[in-house]
């Protein structure tokens, strides 16, 4: 299909049927042809294309589609906080505030008196990163209650209440502490629910999410998602969902607006949109979501495929066997030391905290191995442990290569040197782990010039092939990593993870923070490499949805153990850990009849491990060994005998 029939389709106008109505006088927030334009050397561009919705009292509303889409827009449109050069150049943002009655947002200035009452009290926003939301030079306890301050709802020792029945309101741990720290302090989940807080503690009449659960684990998400949920019902509020993650939209919505380019192209309740899609578009953002529950994965559909050049690609003659070993870890330990607020000014650390523990994994020539589990599992630890970034304090890591295994963990640094050219790493984040005062081109030489490879012309070739090789035209090759969108960054960092034709392809997060149509675009260009380039993949990630997509056999992180090892069809058929187990049950589907248990999700600052049931129980001095319950599946527990009757028992997901 060509560019201009492609776009067509997914530009053509909404069914009669599908038309928003005209503006509900007795909605909470009324859209009504909004259109929002950016001035550029190019001239004016529109963001927003004449968007008309509705959100009632009460009602969650989702704003769905891709980077780019013009969701953010909105959301900073009725906020009044639009960069500078956007200018809103027709529509109306009828907002019903309890304070001030019917305002139009669009014709107000967003400097006045009246905008700043309701900015952050009757209207307020959840950002998509906490951590550059917040100031990191004051505490939580100041940041949160200055919105109060702000808008003259209290001062001193008032605010101090209201902000940690906040805090505990969002279900935080310790409040009272919670004041003292700072944003740097906490994990993420804790900081989005800081963020929530200053969001609600003037009881706002609409909270606007913007991709609260982004780049978010899966348990971490389910809490985020239920926090949402509650808070809403509590304070009857309105919220506007902005997101990706139709799995998120299914959980939360009642209705559903589908943007693409600035326009609406469907609308309606989230039944009837998950079960009547009907626009080209939404039926194609649906395919390019990789489904949890199918045991054959069909090669996924996202809008705009990359078109791989198979033969500007290396080919690898036979190393080994494939299924032999490529990596062996056995017996990894690492901890790192912390110090205790006490001890600020002194030496002397504080107990260590063991990122990894007695870890022993095999990655086989040739295979997809998929590596799950929460932030703070131990994942990223175990490849920057890989790759000699940090050192472990105990165990051995040998790598297969052609001309011999080599020790990582003793080996010099001309051996690891030549191990480079075998062993490579693509990074969760392409923007900062590119240069940005590099030129793509330079970027993609530097592996050859370190490994004195090729120069000259012979050069420039290598780099035109890599660019072909992801789907990148050759005059790619004099731009700048800004210049580029997610999805191509991410495919010009996988190009110079290609450079030196290695073995084995670290991929720690490489989809996270990609929407759904970007992320089938990246992992069906992984797929295809491997088949084509014979890689074997070590793919970090916790979305399981997508590890089901990929690997061919899946490891389970927690607390720096691998609690679980299992072929993916065994994993998802049949866990046997409670933990995996809960993993499973965290993820959202994008199915509105199946929505998430969020009773058995726990709670911000709880582990499921005190709760594990016999032998998974962690008991001091009782070791728990990886023991095989089933043929190649293998579970971390301390007793054999009762592996054995669970094993036996119906398969189950929990």
């Amino acid at each position: 299909m060509g560019v201009a029939s492609e776009t067509a389709i997914l530009e053509r106008p909404m069914s009669d049927s599908l038309e928003t109505s005209p503006c509900d006088a007795s909605a909470l927030l009324s859209i009504e042809s909004l259109s929002v334009e950016f001035r550029s050397m190019a001239g004016m561009v529109r963001a927003v294309n004449g968007l008309s919705m509705t959100i009632g009292a009460g009602q969650t509303v989702a704003l769905v589609g891709e980077s780019g889409s013009g969701k953010t827009v909105t959301s900073q449109a009725i906020l009044g906080i639009l960069p500078k050069g956007a200018l809103i150049t027709g529509g109306q943002i009828l907002f019903r505030d309890p304070l001030q009655g019917v305002v139009d947002l669009a014709g107000l200035s967003p400097r006045s008196s009246r905008f700043r009452a309701i900015r952050g009290q009757s209207i307020s926003i959840v950002f998509q990163e906490p951590m550059t939301s917040f100031s990191p030079l004051h505490t939580l306890g100041d940041q949160i209650g200055e919105v109060l301050e702000v808008h003259g709802r209290g001062s001193g020792a008032e605010v101090r209440e209201r902000t940690i029945e906040t805090l505990r309101l969002v279900r935080f741990p310790e409040p009272e502490r919670a004041l003292k720290s700072y944003p740097f302090e906490l994990s993420g989940g804790l900081r989005q629910r800081a963020m929530i807080a200053m969001a609600l503690i003037c009881k706002p009449a609409l909270l606007i999410a913007d991709e609260p659960t982004t780049a978010l684990d899966v348990t971490l998400q389910a809490q985020i998602l239920k926090l949402l949920r509650d808070m809403q019902a509590e304070l009857g509020m309105a919220v506007l969902l902005i997101t990706h993650d139709l799995g998120v939209v299914a959980n939360l919505a009642e209705e559903v607006v589908v943007m693409h380019h600035g326009k609406v192209m469907e609308s309606g309740s989230a039944t009837a949109i998950f079960a009547r899609p009907q626009h080209p578009y939404l039926i194609s953002l649906m395919k390019a979501v990789p489904d949890l529950d199918r045991e054959e994965a069909p090669r996924l559909k996202p809008i705009r495929e990359i078109k791989v050049d198979a033969e500007a690609l290396f080919t690898r003659e036979s190393v080994g066997v494939p299924g032999e070993a490529l990596l062996e870890l056995k017996g990894l330990g690492k901890s790192f030391s912390r110090r205790g607020d006490k001890r600020l000014f002194s030496r002397a650390p504080t107990p260590g905290v063991h990122a990894l523990k007695d870890v022993s994994l095999t990655v086989r020539r040739g295979e997809c191995l998929g590596l799950v589990g929460e932030s703070g599992s131990g994942k990223t630890t175990l490849a920057r442990a890989i790759m000699r970034a940090v050192t472990v304090d105990s165990g051995s890591m040998v790598f297969n290569t052609q001309s011999g295994p080599v020790d990582l963990v003793n080996a010099d640094r001309a051996e690891l040197f030549a191990v480079r050219n075998c062993l490579q790493y693509v990074f969760q984040d392409p923007f900062s782990s590119l240069d940005p005062r590099m030129t793509v081109g330079a970027i993609l030489a530097e592996p050859f010039e370190i490994h004195r490879k090729s120069g000259g012309s012979e050069k420039q070739a290598r780099i035109e092939r890599l660019l072909a090789a992801v789907g990148l035209e050759a005059q790619y090759a004099n731009r700048y990593p800004h210049s580029f969108s997610g999805g191509q960054r991410q495919r010009i960092g996988i190009a110079r993870a290609l450079a030196l034709q290695p073995e084995l392809l670290i991929c720690d997060e490489p989809v996270a923070a990609l929407d759904v149509s970007v992320q089938a675009q990246i992992l069906n260009l992984l797929k295809d490499l491997q088949r084509l380039c014979g890689l074997t993949y070590l793919f970090i990630s916790h979305n399981l949805a997508v590890v089901n997509y990929v690997a061919d056999r899946i490891a389970v992180m927690c607390d720096g153990e691998i609690v679980e090892l299992a072929p993916r069809r065994e994993l998802f058929r049949a866990p046997l850990h409670p933990y995996t187990q809960m993993l499973m049950q965290a993820v959202p589907h994008a199915d509105p009849s199946r929505p998430l248990d969020f009773a058995r999700i726990p709670s911000a600052g709880e582990s499921g491990r005190r709760e594990w049931p016999e032998p998974f129980t962690v008991v001091e001095g009782i070791e728990r060994p990886l023991l095989e319950a089933r043929p190649d599946h293998f579970v971390r527990a301390a007793n054999l005998e009762f592996l054995t009757a669970m094993s036996a028992a119906p398969p189950t997901a929990g």
